[in-house]
This record gives structure tokens, sequence and C-alpha cells, in this order.
């Protein structure tokens, strides 16, 4: 297969593995994070693996997140610019993180620097594995041969048939993070409420239902699927699960997912949310991500 005469890159937020970007040939970069005021990159588990981050954060340590900065992206995209190949970069939704902005600030001034090459920054509108689904699909696509200009506008055109359901089973993190309010938390500790959100048309999570046991929530979440992926029961496309420090859970969903698809392509692949969204989710938190409908508001 010959090489694309550009380079398809993201960040570490769309929460895949390194294997799995690797095999694809999407070069990443890294957003940023502080667990007790020390920083670390959010590498993909690989300087400090999921499990030790998740349970330092149910030990009490605090966490705060650093997008990736202007000069970051520019040593991140220079060298393959100066190897003669153009880019195309797509970002973490605007709905939840400013980094597009550090992104383009970036782009605009080697654009300026590299007259001759193209750069382009999308906007997954997603996150974590749903962006993740995203890239491997422009993977395929580039694969295929769609020169970047078309997968631009293929991105543009698709992103928002990318579904992003999640539910979570702990809202601690969430009423730290002001997400949930502390007598709402309270409360739903107390009835075992587990928040069913999804992202909208704007790239933004919004909390949709509360449903009351993980079992219910287990089921509501694969009815979403259902009722929204591109051709039903029949759907045929590939499917990602990411989750904080709860495989069994995620593990559920996933069978109750090839269940009732028995046409996806290949089995659920079930990845870790990164420690840059688990800062803001904490553990207990599954997320369902499959092509469908676009999104609404």
């Amino acid at each position: 297969m010959p090489m694309a005469s550009y380079a398809l890159t993201c960040c570490s937020t769309a929460d895949l593995s390194k294997e799995h970007f690797e095999s694809r040939n999407i070069p990443y970069i890294c957003f940023h994070y502080f667990l007790n005021g020390v920083e670390h990159p959010d590498d993909l588990g690989q300087t400090l693996p999921f499990d030790r981050f998740y349970k330092a954060m149910q030990d009490g340590a605090e966490t705060r997140t650093a997008q990736v900065n202007a000069e970051e992206y520019t040593a991140f995209w220079r060298p393959i610019l100066e190897q003669g190949q153009d880019v195309l970069h797509v970002c973490l939704s605007s709905g939840i993180s400013g980094s597009i902005n550090s992104a383009n600030t970036a782009a605009a001034a080697l654009r300026e620097e590299f007259p001759g090459r193209k750069l382009y920054v999308v906007d997954s509108l997603g996150a974590s594995s749903g962006y993740g689904l995203l890239m491997d699909k422009l993977a395929d696509l580039r694969d295929s041969g769609m020169d970047i200009d078309r997968l631009r506008d293929w991105a543009l055109a698709h992103r928002l048939e990318l579904h992003h359901w999640f539910f979570s089973t702990d809202l601690t993190f969430y009423v730290k993070g002001g997400r949930v309010s502390k007598t709402a938390g309270f409360i739903g500790g107390l009835l075992n409420i587990c928040p069913l959100l999804n992202m909208n048309d704007e790239g933004k999570l919004i909390p949709r239902e509360k449903i009351p046991f993980k079992k219910r929530v287990i089921k509501e979440i694969v009815r979403k699927m259902e009722q929204n992926a591109q051709d039903g029961l029949n759907y045929s496309g590939k499917c990602y699960i990411s989750m904080s420090a709860c495989y069994e859970d995620a593990r559920r969903v996933a069978d109750l997912v090839e269940e009732r698809f028995p046409h996806l392509n290949g089995k659920v692949e079930i990845n870790n949310i990164g420690t840059t969204i688990g800062s803001h989710t904490g553990p207990g938190t599954v997320a369902l991500f499959f092509w469908g409908s676009p999104r609404g508001k």
C-alpha cells in the first residue's frame, strides 16, 4: 500500500491503545495531567498505569488537567512538514476543551512558515474512544487512497454520526468537578442512581436520564444503540467502549452489544478512559461508541 502524502494525527484523548495508534499509523500528541501537583503526560497509561491512576483518585489524590499548548503542537507538526508531508489533525471536542484554539494558533504560524504545505485542523466534536473510532475510520479512508482534502471534508460531514453514550456508577468526581450538585450526588448515591449522558451536536456532554441501578442502566445504554445505530440491529460497523477502572461493567455492556448486534465488524473493543478525561469522570464510568444517525441538540 503506497504511503499517503499526508499524516493523519490526533491527541492522546482519543483513548485508544498505543499499539492501536501505531498499527493504524496515527501519530498522537499527549495532553498533560497533574496528580497531587506532579505533572505527567497523558500517554495512554505508559508512564503511570491506569489502575494506579484510578486507585490514587479513589484514595483522594488531587487531579487537574492541562491541554496541549501551541508550542507543543508546533513541535509535533514541524518535523512532519519538514519531511514534505501535509497534515490533517483531528482535535478533542471544542465542547469540552479549548485545545483546538492552541492547535489553530500553531497551524496558522506553521502555514506561513511552510507556504507549500497543507495543514488542516478539524474539531472531532467527540471524546475518548468515540474520537478514537472516528480516527480509525479516517485511517481506513486514508488507506483506501482518499486525498487530504476529501478526507477533511468527509470528517466534517460525518463526525456527528459518531454516537457517544456514557453512564457512571460513581458520582463522587462529578460532584467534585461541579458537574453534579452535592445534594443530587448524595441522593443519587443513596438510590443507586446512574446518570446516562451523551454528547450533543456541539460536542458537549449532556445528562439525558437518571436510571436507578447499574443493571438497568447497562440495558438502557444498549437500547440507545438499538434506537440510534445505522441499520438498527443489522448494524455492521465497529463498536468501541471505554471505561475507567470498571472492566466488568464494560464487559457486560460489550456482551449485550455482541448478543444484540450479530453483524458487528469484529468484537467490541474495550479501551481505558485516559487520564485527561478520567480526571473529570473518576472511576466507574462506561462509554459506548458506534455509528448512527446524526446527533441532535
